[in-house]
């Protein structure tokens, strides 16, 4: 009989440690879950700021062209050509 009594303190013992155990691993696994949404949005932030300084880039770049610099004088034609296209169009459209 007293083995048996051994035998379930031993479980119990193991039972706590395996409960205390999930509750450590539970709250490990909340913290990561709070950081990875942290994450997510520092990322869709970075990204919004990547795309907005592109804009600019190629804003500045369409502008530094058509202030005389040769490397990018007909990147710049080109632009132009295109918005007088896109400007026909519309008087078109606007005509008819």
């Amino acid at each position: 009989m007293g083995e048996l009594v051994e035998i379930v303190d031993s479980l119990e013992n193991k039972v706590s440690k395996l409960l205390h155990r999930l509750e450590v691993l539970q709250q490990a696994n909340s913290k990561l879950e709070k950081e990875l949404s942290h994450l997510k949005e520092e990322k869709q932030s970075v990204q919004s700021s990547i795309v907005d300084w592109e804009e600019k880039y190629n804003s500045l770049k369409l502008a530094n062209s058509m202030l005389g610099s040769s490397t990018d004088k007909t990147e710049a034609k080109l632009k132009i050509n295109t918005l007088i296209r896109e400007l026909d169009l519309c008087i078109a459209h606007l005509a008819e």
